[in-house]
C-alpha cells in the first residue's frame, strides 16, 4: 500500500477518493464471498482485487460512527472503486473470507 493520506471524516475519505479515480461503489455480497460493483454488478472474488488504502473511522461517541473505508482496484475489470463497511459493534457478525481479507489489513 501507499503512504496514507489523512481525512476527518468518511465522506471526506469518500469524496477525495472519486476525485482519485476511485468511482465504482462496491458492496460486499457476504453469501458469493466476493464484492460487487453496484453500478454494473461485476463480481470481485478476493483473488481479482487489490486493497490500495484503509481509512478507519472510530465513533468519538456513537459506536455507530465506527466505519472503515477502503479504495479497491482491479487491474483484471481496469476498476478502481469504494467499500465502505461498519466495524465494532455493528459489524456483521458472520465472517466471509471477503470480510476477512479486507479485514487482514486494518
Amino acid at each position: 500500500m501507499k503512504q496514507q493520506l489523512v481525512y476527518n471524516t468518511v465522506s471526506e475519505a469518500v469524496n477525495a477518493l472519486i476525485k482519485r479515480g476511485y468511482t465504482a461503489d462496491f458492496s460486499i455480497l457476504s453469501e458469493k464471498e466476493c464484492l460487487v460493483c453496484n453500478q454494473t454488478q461485476i463480481q470481485l472474488p478476493p483473488e481479482q482485487f487489490e486493497i490500495d488504502e484503509i481509512h478507519r473511522f472510530e465513533g468519538n461517541t456513537d459506536p455507530g460512527d465506527e466505519m472503515i473505508v477502503f479504495a479497491i482496484s482491479s487491474d483484471i475489470f481496469k476498476m478502481k472503486g469504494i467499500v465502505v463497511n461498519a466495524f465494532g459493534v455493528y459489524a456483521d457478525g458472520k465472517m466471509s473470507t471477503i470480510v476477512e481479507r479486507l479485514h487482514k489489513h486494518i
